[in-house]
């Protein structure tokens, strides 16, 4: 392939328009060349609004990305299977750890990130000039840079923690193939973190603008990561042929600086847990709908505007028809499927007051029209992971479920405490801990402890946190992701008898479709390898060689 610097080329578009078909749409390739709206180092904008405006449309990059980041964090994973349409398709592909270059949520995500990165590196450049210019006020620089910061340093996280280094560049004209050790990529992240923290104002309750404690949650999850030590190349390179786990190390602090963080947001007494966590998700609750403050940061989607069907991961981890559960006779074939037929049994056993339980699966649904009601029950039926989405029979029904404008939770509050409770319990200080934590469990509704242990931390961002995109990332973390992917062995599908195991009687679709889960759990656990504790360098969105150094192992 050719080799191009897509990223120098030509001034990025100011806005940009991206149409999707399906989970894996190829559709939404950018093209800047019938764009004349540039963004150079020599343009001024005429006022503060116009300086917010450029900001703005860099969010055009993360509203395609809120599908993409399931596909790859929950997928190369325990947690999650995919049949999205064809088993060549990214989806079933990422399932099942056979990611390549050319994959395609590999090649979305790392674009679109590097892309937002180069957007806001020209606007940031053209808003200085407007302000010395004395076209921008103070208070209009201040809102618009922390903005860009907030976003560039969200993006170059998301980079570290999926591809490890990554070229950082923060002006035009900065490479953007020369790959830089993690130190640096990390250094960088802190410095617009800290930055945007002393640019944007306080926290109102509008979690869709970057606020000054939207940063300094952003920095207290940057320090647990950058404090665990992520693998350099060198060392992904040692592990990458094998099936064994590197060892866990930590950096004590860089731990204590994700503790006083933390700290900040939770003393600025501006964000509160909702008291009922199924009000978290959803079109009705979304985005602080109910003014409990708990969202700190969402992407805003807007349903038929810039993303064309709105936040498509409720579509891909909630997919039709429900008549698949009536009277225990069908099967499911959602864009995502729970790999682990026992999680829901095994998490009500171990729980069963656990409030979040039914907000995470979705096992009956009732029909208005006729009062049937539909049952999803394992192992016929996966419990479908339904968080996030309008889970009634209506919206199934009249498929509205492709097209909403549900925002994507980036930050919330619960994370904060979370953090906090973790990097405590890494420091050894357990019995200090335990503040933060059980707010999360009192919420719950389960018992609390006094002096939680590192598995309870690990236990908790499972059933806190369960598809919202941290699963994978905090494998590589804690450095555990070849040992937890392979626990899939101990899913009922995983055995060549599961069929006599089991004493089911199937039809000739269901055993289709179990005979499918089976394979993807055995693949999963063949091809799991160290090198997926990073993705694969990947082409350009239209295929072309980025130029940009392979990472260990692909």
């Amino acid at each position: 392939m050719k080799k191009t610097n897509i990223l120098l080329s030509a001034a990025l578009a100011i806005t940009l328009s991206f149409g999707f078909a399906s989970c894996s749409s190829n559709n939404d390739d950018i093209d800047n060349s019938s764009n004349n709206n540039q963004v150079t180092d020599e343009n001024v904008v005429a006022d503060d609004a116009s300086a917010l405006s450029l900001i703005n449309g860099v969010y055009s990059h993360w509203q395609p990305l809120s599908s993409s980041f399931s596909f790859i964090i929950e997928l190369n994973s325990n947690k999650l299977i995919s049949f999205e349409g064809e088993e060549s398709e990214a989806g079933p592909v990422n399932s099942r750890f056979e990611q390549e270059p050319t994959t395609w949520y590999q090649v979305k995500i790392f674009n679109h990130l590097l892309l937002g990165i180069a957007q806001d590196n020209e606007a940031i450049t053209t808003i200085d000039n407007s302000l010395k210019a004395g076209k921008v006020s103070q208070a209009g620089y201040n809102a618009a840079v922390g903005k860009a910061k907030f976003l560039r340093a969200l993006a170059y996280l998301k980079l570290a923690q999926l591809w490890g280094e990554v070229p950082v560049f923060t002006e035009k004209g900065g490479s953007t193939t020369e790959r830089q050790d993690l130190n640096t990529v990390f250094n960088q992240i802190v410095t617009d973190l800290t930055d945007a923290e002393s640019l944007l104002k306080n926290y109102d309750g509008d979690p869709r603008v970057p606020s000054r404690q939207a940063a300094q949650a952003l920095l207290a999850r940057t320090y647990l990561v950058w404090g665990d030590n992520p693998l350099s190349a060198a060392e992904v390179q040692a592990i990458a042929n094998g099936q064994a786990d590197p060892q866990f190390s930590k950096t004590d602090s860089r731990l204590q600086k994700a503790i006083e963080y933390a700290d900040k947001v939770i003393s600025s007494g501006l964000l509160k847990l909702d008291p009922e966590y199924n009000k978290l998700y959803g079109r009705d609750y979304e985005s602080n709908k109910r003014g409990t403050n708990e969202h700190l940061f969402t992407i805003a989607h807007d349903g038929d505007k810039i993303d064309a069907q709105g936040n498509h991961q409720t579509h891909c981890s909630w997919t039709f028809p429900f008549q698949n559960g009536e009277n225990g006779n069908g099967y499911t074939q959602n864009h995502t499927e729970v790999a682990d037929d026992n999680l829901y049994d095994d998490w009500k056993a171990e729980q069963p007051n656990d409030k979040r339980l039914a907000e995470t699966y979705f096992v009956e649904i009732k029909n208005p029209a006729d009062g049937k009601t539909y049952h999803y029950y394992s192992p016929v039926y996966t419990p479908i992971n339904g968080k996030g989405v309008d889970q009634s029979y209506e919206n199934s029904e009249n498929l509205e479920i492709t097209k909403n404008s549900v925002d994507r939770i980036e930050i919330r509050y619960a994370e904060v405490l979370l953090i906090k409770a973790e990097a405590l319990v890494q420091l050894g200080r357990n019995a200090e801990a335990a503040e933060p934590f059980n707010q999360l469990r009192t919420r719950a509704g389960i018992e609390t402890v006094s002096a939680p242990t590192f598995d309870q931390i690990k236990r908790e961002w499972d059933y806190e946190f369960t598809y919202e995109q941290f699963s994978v990332l905090n494998s590589y973390r804690w450095k555990d992701l070849i040992s937890s992917v392979k626990k899939v062995s101990g899913y009922k599908h995983f055995a060549d008898d599961w069929k006599t195991a089991l004493g089911n009687t199937y039809n000739a679709d269901q055993e289709a479709y179990f005979t499918k889960v089976h394979n993807h759990l055995v693949a999963k656990y063949n091809n799991v390898r160290g090198k997926h504790y990073r993705q694969p360098i990947p082409t350009g969105l239209h295929g072309e060689d980025l130029g940009i150094a392979q990472n260990p192992g692909y």
